[in-house]
């Protein structure tokens, strides 16, 4: 090397740098560094974006050349310090104070301890390099020749990888965890999300990342280089100003549903709203009803006329407290026990009061609703067993005609779950805010918990508003409890609870995810299942239906959007990761280029007509492909169900199914 000039013994011009020099970066050896630079020019035809490479490698030259004057001249065989005198050889290149310089620092107590921590290091890396003298860019130039790739480059973890190999072609268990590591990130990293500024390969190692460097990727590759720019991590004012948007923006939706709730009770399914005739009291006078028991289960077991007037008695008798005098005209169940057993006649059931007066609860009663009495099994498809208790009771056809003519109704009206619904929540503490709690057993998600439901998720069925996660899991599960368990589904499909599948999850904790629908697939190795996940993109609440069909690496995808996957691309490169970690777990193996071969459909299912009604219809899509027990979804949808959109009583049914089943768990 050369000496600078002050410490020259020939004094001349020569600008130089001494091996005293601890800091390559020290701003002192610029004009040094130009001089280098300059030779080097005038040696090689060089381009001047190549300088700071140069330089670099001019450092670490430098630093060899330390290592060799000490373990030459400084240590003896057995590492000794030895003080020797400047070597004659290097008289011209180092002056004699240098030279004692140099040996002192190489008799300090802190020198020797970095130097025995460098030299255990470099004896026994973690994950030794392979490849003798064959550099990383030789390495890559020749796999991508061999491979006749007409890529220019290959990721830092597969460069990585590939020089841990060993002769023989094995990889050492360790290395390839961090590989396999490296590409669940690489999957599952959004780069607009990412905050974090080091590489793939340092997170899967968990070491810091060095500037001027990039790991994997040899000497002299910088980030500069591959144009790799770290991520700006928000500010804590920036993030407060985000939270100030977003809570001004629930305001102002919490405002827009309390004035279309002061517009009346409405459904914007279609352009005519629903007139229930929703009677907040009973009307005075006689009126025809509907007469409802709260237990064992809320149900409609008869029908009748009630009559509100004032001083009404009841065989000379006062009322009992909030209860009416009814008039039984019919009995859907006729061994049902009345409310308030009659003394004067001795009746105690339902069928015996026919044709008389008894007593009965205020909120029990439904004024001026049809029930239906037949079974819609046949026309719909819909499996018995999910109907309500009443309307599986067939009533004689002698006396349908005679319903027929006291009520002038020829059919049910859709809406009458949802007033019974409506009516019952009147009487609780939830419009004071207080929440109901809806069990949820461990076969439905993988996991046991109650999920909450306000009184804003009982105004979304109510008044058909969008569908929040509560009820979409509150539907999953009357799904569970009226299909798929009396019908043996649950061998053949099952439910991610999207809960903690959403887009914000997979954004934000992508690891939790993935291993919750691992888990999930991995629980039923020994058979095939389609799995439903109801994926919400976060973007103001829409919903579509992602089935999954992990062992044939088949995704169907079912946007009422009518939008590709393509529009959300970070929740298919978790699901891509996913599958391709229960290959690895079944230990698939699969040929390298065909890694990523997982087949993802678009099924031109029935398309939503407003911005509502997508939650609607991913139930429906989930419920229609239950009944149809099929694990495989036609592109064009199944020809039963097929049709350019769902019509309002479609949707009406699930809103029904929902109030029915609400009631019947007996949770208000």
């Amino acid at each position: 090397m050369m000496a600078s000039n002050e410490d020259h013994p020939h004094g001349d011009e020569t600008v130089g740098v001494p091996i005293t020099c601890d800091n390559w970066r020290n701003k002192q050896l610029n004009e040094a560094k130009d001089k280098i630079w300059s030779e080097i020019k005038r040696c090689f035809d060089i381009e001047e974006n190549r300088r700071d490479h140069c330089l670099k490698l001019a450092g670490k030259l430098l630093r060899g050349f330390r290592t060799f004057l000490s373990t030459t001249f400084l240590r003896d065989t057995e590492g000794t310090f030895v003080d020797a005198e400047l070597p004659s050889k290097y008289a011209s290149l180092i002056s004699p104070k240098e030279w004692e310089t140099f040996k002192s620092k190489r008799k300090t107590q802190e020198f020797k301890s970095v130097s025995e921590t460098n030299r255990q290091r470099a004896s026994s890396p973690a994950y030794p390099y392979r490849k003798g003298r064959v550099g990383y860019g030789r390495l890559e130039q020749s796999i991508l020749t061999k491979e006749n790739s007409s890529e220019t480059s290959l990721p830092a973890h597969v460069l990585w990888k590939e020089a841990r190999v060993d002769k023989d072609g094995k990889i050492k268990e360790d290395v390839q965890q961090i590989f396999e590591k490296c590409e669940t990130l690489s999957q599952s990293i959004v780069p607009y999300e990412d905050t974090d500024c080091r590489s793939i390969l340092s997170r899967a190692l968990d070491v810091p990342e060095y500037s001027g460097r990039v790991r994997g990727k040899g000497f002299g590759i910088t980030q500069k280089s591959l144009n790799i720019k770290k991520q700006k991590t928000p500010s804590n004012k920036e993030l407060q100003q985000t939270l100030e948007a977003l809570k001004a923006e629930v305001l102002e939706l919490r405002k827009e549903r309390e004035r279309d709730r002061a517009a009346g009770f409405k459904d914007t399914s279609d352009k005519d709203s629903i007139n229930c005739n929703f009677q907040p009291t009973i009307p005075e006078g006689i009126s025809p009803c509907h007469l409802y028991l709260a237990r064992p289960t809320y149900r409609m077991v008869g029908k009748g006329k009630v009559h509100n007037n004032l001083g009404e008695l009841l065989h000379t008798k006062p009322l009992p407290t909030r209860s009416l005098k009814v008039s039984v005209d019919i009995a859907l169940e006729k061994d049902a026990l009345l409310p308030h057993p009659d003394d004067v006649s001795d009746a105690t059931l339902l069928g015996d009061a026919i044709g008389s007066f008894v007593a009965w609860p205020t909120d029990l009663i439904i004024v001026g609703y049809e029930t239906p009495t037949k079974s819609k099994a046949k026309d719909k498809g819909i499996a018995r067993e999910i109907e309500s208790v009443a309307s599986q009771k067939e009533i004689p056809v002698a006396k349908k005609t005679e319903i027929s003519k006291r009520t002038g109704a020829k059919k049910k009206n859709p809406s009458k779950y949802r007033a019974c619904l409506h009516t019952y929540l009147e009487t609780t503490d939830i419009s004071d805010g207080c929440v109901r709690l809806i069990p949820m057993d461990g076969a439905i998600f993988g996991f046991e918990y109650a999920e909450p439901l306000g009184k804003e998720d009982f105004d979304q069925i109510l008044y058909h508003t969008q569908l929040s996660v509560g009820v979409i899991n509150t539907y999953m599960r009357y799904l569970y409890d009226k299909l798929m368990g009396p019908r043996g589904l649950e061998q053949r499909f099952s439910f991610l609870n999207p809960m903690k599948t959403n887009l914000t999850e997979m954004i934000r904790k992508p690891d939790e995810v993935r291993t919750y629908v691992v888990e999930r697939f991995m629980a039923d190795t020994d058979r095939e299942k389609l799995s439903f996940l109801p994926f919400n993109t976060g973007d103001g609440g829409h919903w579509l239906l992602v089935a999954i069909n992990p062992f044939k690496e088949i995704v169907y995808y079912l946007d009422s959007l009518h939008n590709d996957w393509t529009t959300y691309p970070a929740m298919k490169t978790i699901v891509d990761t996913i599958i391709q970690t229960v290959r690895a777990q079944r230990k698939i193996q699969v040929p390298k280029r065909k890694a990523n071969n997982i087949t993802w459909n678009r099924v031109e299912c029935p398309r939503q007509r407003n911005n509502i009604d997508c939650g609607y219809y991913t139930l429906r899509f989930m419920k229609e492909t239950l009944l149809m027990d099929r694990t495989d979804i036609p592109s064009d949808y199944f020809d039963e169900y097929r049709c350019a959109y769902y019509s309002k009583d479609q949707l009406d049914e699930i809103k029904e199914e929902l109030c029915q089943f609400i009631i019947e768990l007996q949770v208000l």
